[in-house]
Formats: C-alpha cells, sequence, structure tokens
C-alpha cells in the first residue's frame, strides 16, 4: 500500500521540465512572505488603525482595481518583451511597495500605495502563467501549472501561519516579510533562471484568421465572466472570513492563521496526486463545474448551527477540495485556446476577472456583512457560486 502511495506521488511530479520546478521554487520564495493580504483587513480594523470593516473593504476594493489594471498591462507588456523580465522587474517593484505601504498611516496614503501595489503585483501574473505554457508540453500543462499553484500554496500556509503571529506582535512586520520575500523571489529568478531569447510576433501574423484575439473570442469571455463572479465570492475567504472568525466567533489570530494555512496544506499533499489522476479522463469544464459547486456549498455551510470550531474547520476543508477542482483546470481551459503570439492576451483576460473580483468581492462582502450582516454574507456568495457553478455547466454544454 506504501509502496503504491509513493510511486502514485513519484509519477505525478515526474516529467516536469527544469524551468517549471525553477518557477515553483521562485513563487515558494515569494509566496512564503504572503502575509499582507490574508490579515489587511484586520491589520486596517485594529485598535492602532482604527477604520471599519466598510473603509477597509473600499482598501481591498483598490487593491482589486490596481490588479486589474496590472493585468491587462501586464498581458500587453508581456506578448511585447517577453515574461522573464516582466516577472523580475514586477517582483523586484512590488517587495518595494509592501516595506513603502507598512509605513502608510493616513486613509488617503494607504489607498494610493495599495493600488500601486496591487497594479505592479498583479502586472507579474500574465507574465508567470505565460511562461508556465512556455516551459510545459501540453500533455503535463494541467500539472504544471498545479506545480506552481502547489508553490502558491505552500507559501500561503507558511506565510499565514507565521502572520498570524507576527500579527500578535506588529502588524507592520508583516508588510516587511512579504517585502523582502519579493526582492528574494527577484534574486533568485536572476540567479538560476536564465533569460529567454523573446522576439515579439511579427505584425503580420496578427492578421492571420487563426490568431484570434481574446477580447473576441466569445466563448472565453463569457468564460472570464463567469470566472469573476466566482472570484468575487472565492476572495471572501481572504479578508472577510478571517473577519468573521475573529469579531463572530471570536477565533484568535494565531488560530486563524493555522486555519488559513490549513488551506495550504491539503493543496500541498493532495492536489497534485488528483491532477495526475483527473487530467485527460474528463473535459476540464465538468471539473470545473464541480469544484465551484463546492465552494458555493462551503460558504453556505457556514449558516449551519453547530460547534464554532467544527464549522469553520469543515468549510476550510470543502473550499479547498473545491479550490483544487476548478483552478488547475482553469488555467488548463483558457491556454488550451491559446497560441504564442496571443497567449498573454488570454493570461491578462483571465487575470483582469481574478482582479476585477478582488475589487467587487471584498468590497461588496465588506458592506454586506457591515449593514445586513455576515449570514446574509454567506447566503450571498454561497448562492452566488452555485449560480457561477451552473453557468459553467452551460458553457461546457454550449462548447
Amino acid at each position: 500500500m506504501l509502496t503504491a502511495t509513493a510511486k502514485t506521488y513519484r509519477n505525478a511530479y515526474s516529467g516536469l521540465s527544469k524551468q517549471t520546478w525553477l518557477l515553483s521554487l521562485i513563487m515558494l520564495i515569494n509566496r512564503s512572505g504572503t502575509m499582507v493580504v490574508p490579515f489587511m483587513t484586520l491589520y486596517l480594523t485594529s485598535p492602532e488603525m482604527g477604520y471599519s470593516i466598510g473603509e477597509a473593504g473600499i482598501v481591498f476594493g483598490l487593491f482589486g482595481a490596481g490588479a486589474f489594471c496590472g493585468a491587462w498591462l501586464g498581458g500587453r507588456i508581456t506578448d511585447k518583451i517577453g515574461f522573464y523580465p516582466v516577472q523580475l522587474f514586477t517582483l523586484t517593484v512590488g517587495g518595494i511597495l509592501f516595506m513603502v505601504l507598512g509605513q502608510m498611516k493616513t486613509y488617503p496614503l494607504i489607498c494610493t500605495f495599495t493600488f500601486l501595489l496591487s497594479f505592479v503585483n498583479e502586472a507579474f501574473r500574465p507574465a508567470n502563467s505565460t511562461a508556465i505554457a512556455f516551459y510545459s508540453k501540453e500533455g503535463n500543462r494541467t500539472r504544471s501549472y498545479a506545480l506552481n499553484r502547489l508553490a502558491i500554496n505552500l507559501g500561503w500556509a507558511i506565510g499565514s501561519a507565521l502572520g498570524g503571529f507576527l500579527a500578535d506582535i506588529n502588524y507592520e512586520l508583516l508588510f516587511w516579510v512579504d517585502g523582502f520575500t519579493n526582492i528574494g523571489a527577484a534574486l533568485l529568478m536572476w540567479s538560476v533562471l536564465k533569460p529567454v531569447n523573446y522576439k515579439s510576433p511579427a505584425k503580420t501574423k496578427i492578421d492571420d484568421p487563426l490568431i484570434q484575439s481574446a477580447y473576441k473570442d466569445k466563448t472565453y469571455l463569457s468564460f472570464a465572466l463567469i470566472t469573476m463572479l466566482f472570484a468575487c465570492c472565492f476572495f471572501q475567504l481572504f479578508n472577510n472570513l478571517p473577519v468573521y472568525f475573529n469579531k463572530e466567533l471570536n477565533f484568535s489570530k494565531p488560530f486563524i492563521g493555522i486555519l488559513m494555512a490549513a488551506n495550504g496544506v491539503i493543496i500541498v499533499l493532495v492536489e497534485m496526486v488528483l491532477i495526475y489522476k483527473l487530467e485527460g479522463k474528463r473535459r476540464h469544464m465538468i471539473y470545473i463545474t464541480l469544484g465551484v459547486f463546492m465552494v458555493g456549498l462551503s460558504f453556505l455551510l457556514l449558516n449551519i448551527p453547530g460547534a464554532p470550531v467544527a464549522i469553520a474547520v469543515s468549510m476550510i476543508v470543502l473550499v479547498t477540495f473545491g479550490e483544487i477542482l476548478s483552478m488547475p483546470f482553469m488555467n488548463s481551459y483558457w491556454i488550451a485556446r491559446t497560441q504564442p503570439s496571443n497567449r498573454g492576451q488570454y493570461a491578462a483576460l483571465y487575470t483582469m476577472a481574478w482582479s476585477a473580483a478582488q475589487t467587487l468581492g471584498p468590497m461588496g462582502g465588506a458592506q454586506i456583512a457591515e449593514h445586513a450582516g455576515f449570514n446574509i454574507l454567506w447566503w450571498t456568495v454561497g448562492g452566488l457560486s452555485i449560480i457561477a457553478s451552473l453557468s459553467f455547466w452551460k458553457l461546457h454544454k454550449k462548447d
């Protein structure tokens, strides 16, 4: 039994390129400092800062607006100059901006630098997604994205767990650690990953009818809109859920950090093996539909009466398995529609869908929580997630 399990794990991780592993290591270093985002709402609503949940929601909204704009520009620049310089620049400058943001105490400056930080940080994502596609093969592309997500979530687990304890000492420490890990990731990329001799596609190729603009692909635009709806719900996990755990369920910050870290730990242990077993067995949209439906159920679970700790743990487990089933196959879905010359556009549009959700989700969720209560919020996002799931299924039938 143990031998068979070990073989399955070995097979799940085999066959991936050296560059894919290096990209994932760089992402791990970067995301090990992920502390600001999961604790930003708690930081802003702490007695030291004194802002309301609604005001914190507006800050998160600006974070999403900056991310949306950065994703669009990052995709365009990636198609013009290549993914390597875009990743190196955004990691370095993003690290500096994290440290600067931690020093901002007035609301206008917090809003301004939150927008700038997210603009630069999110410009990294289309370049990173394009790099993974470049270094992977069609037969292992979903696993290559899953490995990258594993690095993100392992870093998330480390950052969330450590962040909970650092937040108990001083919230400002979170910004310094996040900044240094960004810069550390940039230095690692510069030292171990060679630049690609990238040449921008010739302009005449754009007229080729086989090379479609992402912005004219109606099916893909529908996919992006449904993804944005789902992401609006999913992002409650990182901003309004920690506040709910703290203010409504009276969980301590270290325990909240452990709960958030559990999401990453489960992904690290399960996702690669599950993707290895599922990849190529069914169409991508089937797994996406099921995963998004599970995320919806996880939020509805929060309104069920019972022991708070048991409900919280069950919710985290269910939302994590929903994430595992949906997100790697979302990446595979969009990449399958691309060619090298328009990959940055598709990556940008996908990232923009998530970035727009970072504006609408946290800001809208915070307003619902403040004016109608958390129970209404969980009914709302749970219901919208299920609607998104059914919409993905309808798209699967049409595609």
